[in-house]
C-alpha cells in the first residue's frame, strides 16, 4: 500500500506574502519574478517567487502528496488564493476550527469543535467585549470575529503599547485563550483550537505516514510540533522570540523568500521518503 506525506503549511508570511511583506533587500534588477496568488476587491494582494510556485505544482501533482493548506483566516478568506498545481483536497481554516474537504465545511468536525471549546475555555463573548473595552481608539482600527471562533483586531501596530499586549496576554491565558501579534493583528484565540488538532485529522483520514509542516508564528507552534519535521522562516513571532525544536529547522531566509525556501525544504523532504514529484520516477516506501 502506498503511504501519504502530509504537507501541512501555514500561509501569510509562511507560503504566501502580501507587499509589505516581501521583504525584498537585494538590487531591483536580481529581485525574483513574483506570481500573484491572491486578489482582493480588484487588486492584487498576495505572492510567492514563481520558482516557489512552480515547486509547489510539481510537489502537489504526485498524489501521494497531500498538500494541506493551514490557516487562522476565515473560509472566505482563504478561498481568495489560487495556488499553481492540483487543487488542495483538504483545507484548514480559522486556526483549526474549519476542516474543509473540497472546500465545503466538514460539520462533524466543526461540532467536535464546539463542545471543546464550551468545555475548556471563557466564551467569545467575554473575550471579545475585554478587547474592545481595553482598546486605544487611537490605535485600534476594527474589531472582528472569525467564524464564531475568536476574535482580532486590526491596529495601527507602532503605536499599540508592549504593556497592553502583556497584560492581554496574561488575562487571556487564565481563560483558556491564547494572544497573538501578527502584522497589524492582534489575535485572541481559544487555546484548544488549534491546527495541530486539525493536522492529525487530516492524518488519519488519509493515512498519511509521514507529517511535513511550516509557520512563522505563535499560534503555529503546536503545528510544528506535532510534525515528523518542519521549518520556520528568519522572521515572525517565532524567530523573534528564538523559538525552535529538535524536529524543527530555524531557517535564515526571511520575507518571501523564506517562502520559497520553505517549499523547496518540503520537496526534498518528500524525495527523501522516497516519493517524486511529477516527472520523477519512484513512489513513498519503493
Amino acid at each position: 500500500m502506498t503511504a501519504t506525506v502530509l504537507v501541512a503549511s501555514d500561509l501569510d508570511r509562511t507560503l504566501i506574502y502580501s507587499a509589505a511583506a516581501l521583504g525584498l533587500t537585494m538590487p531591483d534588477p536580481v529581485a525574483p519574478r513574483l506570481l500573484c496568488v491572491e486578489v482582493h476587491e480588484n487588486k492584487p494582494l498576495s505572492y510567492m517567487t514563481e520558482t516557489a510556485a512552480a515547486l509547489l505544482a510539481e510537489l502537489t501533482a504526485d498524489p501521494a502528496v497531500v498538500f494541506v493548506p493551514t490557516t487562522t483566516r476565515t473560509r472566505k478568506q482563504y478561498q481568495r488564493i489560487r495556488f499553481p498545481g492540483r487543487p488542495a483536497p483538504y483545507a484548514i481554516c480559522a486556526n483549526g476550527g474549519q476542516l474543509l474537504v473540497d472546500g465545503v465545511p466538514d460539520r462533524d468536525w466543526r461540532r467536535e469543535v464546539a463542545a471543546r471549546l464550551a468545555q475548556e475555555c471563557a466564551p467569545l463573548e467575554e473575550v471579545h467585549a475585554h478587547l474592545l473595552a481595553t482598546a486605544d481608539p487611537a490605535w485600534l482600527r476594527k474589531a472582528r470575529i472569525a467564524e464564531d471562533l475568536f476574535t482580532y483586531l486590526v491596529v495601527e501596530r507602532d503605536l499599540v503599547p508592549r504593556e497592553w499586549v502583556k497584560a492581554l496576554t496574561e488575562w487571556a491565558d487564565g481563560r483558556g485563550w491564547t494572544v497573538s501579534l501578527q502584522g497589524r493583528k492582534i489575535y485572541a484565540v481559544p487555546r484548544p483550537l488549534t491546527k495541530s488538532a486539525a493536522m492529525r485529522e487530516v492524518a488519519r483520514r488519509t493515512g498519511a505516514t509521514t507529517t511535513l509542516a511550516a509557520g512563522d508564528s505563535l499560534l503555529d507552534a503546536d503545528l510544528l510540533l506535532a510534525a515528523d519535521a518542519a521549518w520556520r522562516p528568519g522572521h515572525g513571532e517565532l524567530a523573534d522570540a528564538g523559538w525552535t525544536a529538535p524536529t524543527v529547522t530555524a531557517l535564515e531566509a526571511a520575507g518571501v523568500l523564506a517562502g520559497e525556501e520553505i517549499v523547496r525544504a518540503f520537496a526534498e523532504a518528500v524525495a527523501r521518503e522516497g516519493v517524486r514529484p511529477a516527472g520523477g520516477v519512484g513512489t513513498l516506501g519503493a
